[in-house]
């Protein structure tokens, strides 16, 4: 059964925003080679602008959801680095202050934005404070939105969930290397752990009904 749209009370939602990244975003990026054709294909820079955008005039707060950025050293002695942490080493992606490892100019924090702790590895959630941060403030619903689908959008989607949140997954949202990659986080993933898998369309409609209602 396809998750189905919900309502979003600006009080108990949240608008998390993963790896919103010059090297993934922008072209020049380290990583824009993996998802130009898809960002492209999904019309994604336009579609997280005006999310957002929807997101602060209605009141639902800002999370931005950093990878942690590269440093000299990073992974060097651990016992168990995965593929993509060392894959993100040799190609020093979001190396730390670095244009490639600063927010989007489109996406810059905002007053009233929450930023978490930088992830290690794909989901948001283990060892940062995301889940405090949301908690302390009363968030109950998430909405993603961000990179890549079938690595970090996917597992901080699965975390929350697992968690006890409420996840709104954006199918034009989002961006990946191949489509084989989207379909299995969309089509087959997606509806296993998420309550809602919404275009970018959708989600704002049901944004902007709920700021009329309340």
């Amino acid at each position: 059964m396809m998750p189905q749209p919900s309502s979003y009370d600006p009080n108990t939602t949240a608008l998390l925003c993963i790896d919103f990244y010059n090297d993934f975003l922008s072209e020049g990026g380290k990583l824009w080679p993996w998802v130009k054709d898809m960002v492209q294909q999904n019309n994604l820079l336009d579609n997280l602008r005006t999310i957002v955008r929807t997101a602060h005039e209605v009141g639902v707060t800002v999370y931005h959801v950093p990878h942690h950025r590269w440093e000299p050293g990073d992974y060097v002695n651990w016992k168990y680095p995965s593929p993509y942490q060392l894959g993100a080493a040799e190609r020093q992606a979001f190396a730390k202050g670095t244009w490639g490892g600063t927010f989007h100019d489109d996406f810059q924090v905002q007053p009233g934005d929450i930023v978490a702790t930088e992830h290690w590895a794909s989901s948001g959630f283990p060892n940062t404070d995301l889940d405090h941060q949301l908690k302390r403030y009363g968030k109950e619903k998430i909405i993603l939105l961000g990179l890549l689908a079938n690595t970090c959008y996917e597992a901080t989607g699965r975390i929350g969930m697992e968690l006890g949140y409420h996840v709104t997954l954006v199918r034009d949202g989002t961006a990946a290397r191949s489509p084989a990659a989207m379909h299995a986080a969309m089509e087959i993933d997606g509806p296993t752990y998420a309550h809602a898998i919404l275009t970018t369309a959708e989600l704002v409609a049901a944004l902007k009904r709920r700021a009329v209602i309340s």
